[in-house]
């Protein structure tokens, strides 16, 4: 009987695998859903016997099993898009049965775990600062150097928490590992826990991510005999995108409003219920276990550069070809993963810009895609990596409006506590709003028309140029969280590189 593996990542599934997978079924196949490969722009992606075939139809199914179909990619393992990876932290995606205890122990599974309860917790803890690993939620802070905050504070509980809000445009990596691979965070989750002296961990998520929280919550269950003592609830977020900062996320677990606290107390001091606790991002946790098997920690520093160590799941997203997921060492370069991985636009037009970061990030210019994915170098170009999401847009995109939309997705998602914050991207889309009206009062201002004062706005465009960079200044250094902080970032980057899109001359 001809075996079919066919992903059941959501992706895949908006992408008609239930489909696909019945119309094989009903052709006397036998179906096993299993994790997705991340090469997005082929599902559904049907595996048989190693050979791959997608993006594949219902009407395929016929010259499928019949071995005439045209839509064959040769070995899944084999192809370009998988062979130039370094994958760690995605080792199993497309290979296993996300709930299946038997593929994830056969694959290399419990192993980290039960390394580390086989040493002193605070040896698993420098094991982990020696690996280089830093944090993939975005702001790369150093996981053992939080994890050692955590063991040597004084707390009568101490709580691991799971940052699983994941909010930026054109990422998706948290997803699909805690779709595809659940038991690595909860072996991570559960390290952490021996390490740090946590009992208790909590996976905060999205209620956008109906698939993931199915899967987490029977993976938890499937595992609690494993991790135990060490135990593991999943909780459920409206979708606020503060929730992402870990004080507001710590705040909605709580059961109050998602709003940033001030810093310090910082939450490795006093987070979850005023109890040390551990924020991390998945990729983060889900990294640990590879770091905690024999010769991990070495193997995962080897990797990258600088301070930037070991791999990052890269999410290629927006107007590309080839859209997906691709984990590599750090260093590469962004002409590269465009370019060369992603295969350029999809729409065949030249890139105009690349966002790297999620919406709080730079636009990058084609002339500098010579930048290393590197923490450090990004920052330098007044970057940021993020979570490692990368959007591209062809030579259509507008990026004075661009620009705005940075400002009114703040405004919109503003936790409302600061005012650098909470009232600078209103004022920062009007202030756009007359640069592109040539410096004149545009016909209407659709942010809190009831607070502008039009007697005291400056006239001329150089003017308001000189007023939004003054503007962005003051969000960058006076805002309590990155939401109001990092918003310049993509406002600058859109006026500096493409200023003839804000009818401006010459460069800003």
């Amino acid at each position: 009987m001809t075996r079919i593996r066919i992903s059941d990542d959501s992706l895949a599934k908006a992408c008609s695998a239930d489909a696909v997978a019945a119309a094989f079924e009903s052709a006397g196949a036998t179906v096993e859903r299993v994790s997705s490969w991340g090469m997005h722009w082929l599902e559904p992606l049907v595996e048989i016997e190693g050979e791959g075939f997608g993006p594949v139809a219902v009407e395929d199914v016929a010259a499928i099993l019949a071995g005439s179909s045209d839509k064959s990619i040769g070995k899944v393992a084999d192809h370009p898009f998988i062979t130039r990876q370094q994958r760690l932290t995605f080792a199993r995606a497309g290979k296993t049965r996300p709930l299946s205890l038997d593929d994830y122990e056969a694959s290399g599974g419990w192993a980290g775990l039960r390394r580390a309860r086989s040493m002193q917790a605070a040896d698993v803890v420098e094991e982990v600062i020696a690996s280089g690993l830093r944090g993939r939620g975005g702001a790369g802070f150093p996981a053992g150097i939080k994890w050692r905050t955590v063991a040597e504070a004084v707390g009568s509980w101490k709580y691991i928490v799971c940052n699983a809000d994941e909010g930026d445009s054109g990422t998706f990596a948290d997803r699909m590992l805690m779709e595809g691979d659940p038991f690595a965070l909860i072996e991570g989750m559960a390290i952490a826990g021996y390490a740090t002296g946590a009992t208790k961990g909590f996976i905060y998520l999205r209620s956008e991510y109906p698939d993931a929280i199915a899967k987490l919550r029977a993976a938890i269950e499937l595992s609690a005999g494993v991790v135990a003592p060490f135990e593991i609830e999943v909780r459920v977020g409206a979708g606020a995108y503060v929730c992402g900062e870990e004080t507001s996320l710590l705040n909605s677990l709580e059961g109050k409003r998602g709003e940033v606290r001030a810093k310090p107390p910082l939450p490795a001091i006093e987070g979850l219920f005023g109890c040390p606790t551990v924020v991390n991002n998945v990729l983060t946790l889900a990294a640990v276990p590879h770091i905690l098997k024999d010769g991990g920690a070495a193997e995962y520093a080897g990797f990258g550069l600088g301070r930037s160590r070991g791999t990052m799941p890269i999410q290629l997203a927006g107007n590309i070809r080839h859209g997906g997921l691709f984990e590599t060492a750090f260093g590469i370069t962004l002409g590269e993963l465009v370019n060369e991985i992603g295969g350029g636009t999809a729409s065949g037009r030249p890139v105009k810009a690349v966002q790297v970061g999620g919406p709080l990030g730079a636009y990058i210019h084609p002339d500098k895609f010579d930048l290393p994915f590197d923490y450090e170098a990004y920052a330098a170009a007044d970057g940021l990596i993020g979570h490692g999401g990368i959007v591209v847009f062809d030579d259509t995109a507008d990026m004075g409006a661009m620009a705005r939309f940075a400002f009114e997705f703040c405004a919109a998602e503003s936790c409302g506590k600061c005012t650098p914050c909470r009232l600078g991207a209103v004022r920062g889309a009007e202030t756009i709003d007359r640069i592109l009206a040539g410096g004149r009062e545009p016909d209407r201002i659709e942010l809190a028309p009831q607070m502008h004062n039009a007697q005291t706005a400056p006239r001329s465009r150089d003017e308001q140029v000189q007023l939004l960079e003054d503007l962005c200044e003051v969000m960058r250094d006076g805002s309590l969280c990155a939401l109001g902080g990092f918003t310049p970032f993509p406002v600058l980057s859109a006026m500096r590189n493409w200023p003839e899109d804000f009818g401006l001359e010459g460069d800003c």
